[in-house]
This record gives structure tokens, sequence and C-alpha cells, in this order.
């Protein structure tokens, strides 16, 4: 592990993310080194493949895309030196059969006829295969019908040269019309800016589109390139993390006609969460910006790339507007494309900033107390709920008041956030509570005490004649057939 590290040195460190103490940061006594990018202002990545061992046979496997990776200079001789080699030993073939036929030596000899008139050494012959591949037809070299080799190295110069054409040529085309010089007019800031915008810590930079053809479905994406160190101890110096920016609301989905702001709010889900103007004089990452899109002539996919070190972010400042309106259309000016200006911006990180406010508000300690006095309120009357539940059925069904106990849960639970207030209680309730030394154990049992009496409360409450047909509290005998019945069925 120390040993990687040392290795990669001063590029990929693993850098604490913790935020710093507030205040303006100290000024820099010695401008940072040049370290090496992994992707470059161009959009060229930095990355060389090496020990591939018996893996560079995959390569000829997939001639034709090799040869289109390939730098132009290599193609053009690939190029030269395939119809070259071609020509010569296609060449080489006519004056092997006009020797073997001995046209060498009768070629001005009239009687004679030989496999190829006009043909007499190996220039003669180079002439004819050219004249013959290119189908120029002078006339004056031509094959005779008393030559059936040469009638079969014919076909098969024909079919050679088509996929020799066909492989070279389709290979040539592939390689101009690669949408690589697109991406040559498609324009990058070359500073971000982090700001504030609708009130939140921003991250931006901007893109644009030189031409006037549009780029068809554009989309962006951003990388954040960091070392960093797990919990297990594993050392990863090129983490990539995704930094949104707008894929949730489809803001990267970009109608690239006039130069566009790209945002990343920066929030808790945010991997700067805990950047602050201090900590980005010691923190090494690197932004990596991937714009795709289709090219509105041609239909192809074209890739621009870019990236943004920390030296390259620039904390407080906002970019200079591009577009103004004139007559009859709008005008951008490139001039002001990169230029930036100072603005306002707090130099402490989201997180710090979230932990200030917290800390200054006076609702705080409020809160806390309502939230545990709303806690303790349904703990006890958690308790009364399962009382209520041990109840016999029939004696629930009664008092018509299964329900009791969660009723008394609202019921208190609002009393709580008001001091307390026992004005909602029953009376008996509010004498009992309010006897010193009954626990919340007494008040249950002498509630249910309460409930499972409510006939000799009712029959009490009861006008003098009902009470002389209840006859002592049971009135269901001196009661009519019907009422009788409904009553029965009531407390079944």
């Amino acid at each position: 592990m120390s040993a990687l590290r040392r290795k990669l040195g001063d590029e990929y460190q693993v850098v604490s993310t913790s935020a710093s103490g507030g205040g303006l940061p100290p000024p820099r006594t010695a401008p940072r080194g040049k370290r090496q990018r992994f992707v470059d202002k161009n959009g060229r990545c930095n990355v060389q493949h090496g020990n591939l061992g018996g893996e560079t046979s995959r390569y000829l496997s997939d001639l034709f895309t090799t040869l289109v990776d390939l730098k132009w200079r290599w193609n053009l001789f690939i190029f030269i030196l395939t119809y070259t080699v071609a020509w010569l030993f296609m060449a080489s073939m006519w004056w092997v059969i006009a020797y073997m036929r001995g046209d060498l030596n009768k070629a001005h000899d009239d009687s004679y006829t030989p496999c190829v008139a006009n043909v007499y050494n190996f220039p003669s012959a180079f002439l004819f295969f050219i004249e013959t591949e290119a189908t120029i037809g002078y006339g004056y070299r031509y094959i005779t019908d008393k030559c059936p080799e040469g009638i079969i190295l014919f076909l098969f110069q024909s079919i050679l040269g088509s996929i020799v054409d066909a492989f070279l040529i389709g290979c040539m085309f592939i390689k101009m019309s690669q949408p690589k010089k697109r991406a040559e007019t498609l324009m990058f800031s070359e500073h971000a800016a982090i700001s504030m915008r609708d009130g939140k810590l921003t991250l931006m930079f901007r893109v644009g589109n030189l031409r006037n053809s549009h780029m068809v479905s554009a989309q962006i994406r951003c990388k954040l390139l960091k070392s960093r160190q797990t919990p297990e101890g594993e050392f990863l110096p090129l983490d990539q993390l995704e930094l949104d920016v707008g894929f949730s609301t489809g803001a990267d989905q970009l109608f690239l006609v006039s130069p566009l702001t790209i945002c990343h709010v920066i929030d808790a889900k945010s991997p700067f969460y805990d950047l602050s103007q201090r900590s980005m004089q010691t923190e090494q990452f690197e932004i990596v910006v991937i714009l795709e899109g289709i090219v509105e002539t041609t239909g192809m996919t074209c890739q621009a790339r870019t990236s943004y070190t920390e030296d390259e972010v620039l904390w407080g400042h906002r970019f200079f507007p591009v577009i103004s309106l004139e007559e009859g259309f709008f005008k951008v000016d490139y001039s002001q494309f990169h230029a930036t200006f100072e603005v306002p911006t707090p130099p402490y990180s989201v997180k710090e900033q979230e932990e200030m406010l917290l800390m200054s508000s006076p609702l705080i300690a409020p809160a806390v107390s309502n939230s545990k006095e709303r806690n303790n309120s349904v703990e006890c009357l958690d308790g009364l709920d399962e009382v209520g539940t041990k109840l016999p059925s029939k004696l629930q069904k009664i008092t018509g008041r299964e329900d009791f106990p969660k009723k008394l849960l609202r019921m208190s639970s609002t009393t709580s956030e008001k001091a307390y207030s026992m004005g909602d209680l029953p009376m008996k309730l509010q004498r009992i509570s309010s006897v010193p030394g009954n626990s919340e154990e007494k008040l249950v049992s002498k509630t249910t005490k309460m409930m499972s009496d409510p006939m000799s409360q009712s029959v009490a409450d009861l006008p003098p004649k009902l009470q002389k047909l209840s006859g002592g509290g049971r009135m269901e005998g001196n009661l009519p057939p019907k009422l009788r019945k409904m009553n029965s069925d009531r407390f079944t």
C-alpha cells in the first residue's frame, strides 16, 4: 500500500475531506506543481495499456477497427504499402506465366500467339496489370484465348482487387467521416465556478456549439475522479463518482443551440458536500465532463470530453452573460465565453452551513423537549392499551368502549403538547391522577375497574319507572319480546 502511494506521489493521494474551520483561506505561499491529468482539456485520455502479453492477438481479430483507430500517418503508410505489394505481386504472376510459356523470347514474332499480347518483360507485365486493374484499356496489351492459365489468373486478380479496394477504401472513408472532428466545434469553458444560485451552492461550467447544425439528443454527464481509501484499507487511486447535473429532472438533456451553463447543486448527496474554500487548497480531484449527441448532418454519434482539476475551479465566481437581443435575432458573443466575475459567496461548505444554521436556531430545545414529552405519553398509554386488550370480550362488548385506550392515547398525546392539561379527561380519572403517590399502574387498574361495572351506573341513572321494571338492575325479563331479542343480539 505504501509503495503504491509513493509511486502515485502527489497526483492521487488520500486526502481528508473533513470540513475545516471558518474564515478565509490563507494565501498560497507556493504554486502547485503541474500534475498528470487523467483527461486532457482537448478530451484525450492519458491512459496507455501495457504488458498485454498474448492479448495482442485480439487486435488482429478485429483488423478493420484496428486500422481505423490508427493514426493518419500509419493509415496512409498501410494504404500505400498494401497497394504497392498487391500490384507487384500480380505483375510478377503475369511475368511468370509469360516466362514459362516462352512469350518473352517470341514477343516480336507475328506468327506466334502469346498469352498476353505485347508483354515481353517485367515492366510490360506490370503495365498490363495496371491497365486491367484500373480498367483503363489502352488496347495495346490484351489477353488472348490461347492461355487458360491467364484466364484463371485474370479472375483471381479481379476478386482480389475488389476485396483490397473495399477494405482499404472503406477504412479510409470511415476514418475521414469519423465525428471526432465535429467535437472540435464543441466548446467548454476553461474554468468551472462555484457560487450561489437560487439559494444553493452550485458548481457550474459552460458548454457551447460553434456550428449552426444542431446536436440531436445531446446529453451531458460528469464524473468526479478522486483517490480515497475504503474502511477496509483498500486504496482507490482513480475512484469515479457521479455528479448529478440534472438526471432526475431531465436537465442533462440539452437543446444546444446557444451556450448553456451546466449546474451541479451541492447538497447532502453530492461528493462536494464538505468542500469549502479552505479545503480546496489541499484537495486533489478531477472533474471529467462528457458531452454526447448525434451529428445532424451525418447521423453519427459524437462525443466531446474535457476535464477540470481543483486549480481550475474558481470559488465565488460566475460566468458573464453572452447572449444579447438584436434586431430580429439573438447574438452570441463568444469573446466572453470563458470570462467570469466574482460574486459574494460564503467560504464554508454546505455541511458547515447546515451545522451553523442548526446551532443558531432558537427552536431546537423546545422541539427536542416536545419530542421527549410525546414519546413519554405514547409509552405510558401503550400500557393502557395493553390492559384494555386484556379485559374479557363480553365486558368489552358490554361497555361498548373497546377502543378506549386508543382514544385515551390520542387525547393524552394532544394534551401533552399543552402542558398535560387534564380538562379533557373524565372527573374520576382527574381525581385519581391528582392524588399523590398514585402511579400509572394504579391509574390503569382503577380505570379498568370503573370500566368493569358500567351496568350499575347505567341502571342508577335510569328514571324511577325503568328502575322498577328492572327489578334491581335486571330488566330483561319485563321487556317486550322484540326489545329483548334486540338486546340479546347486541350483547352477543
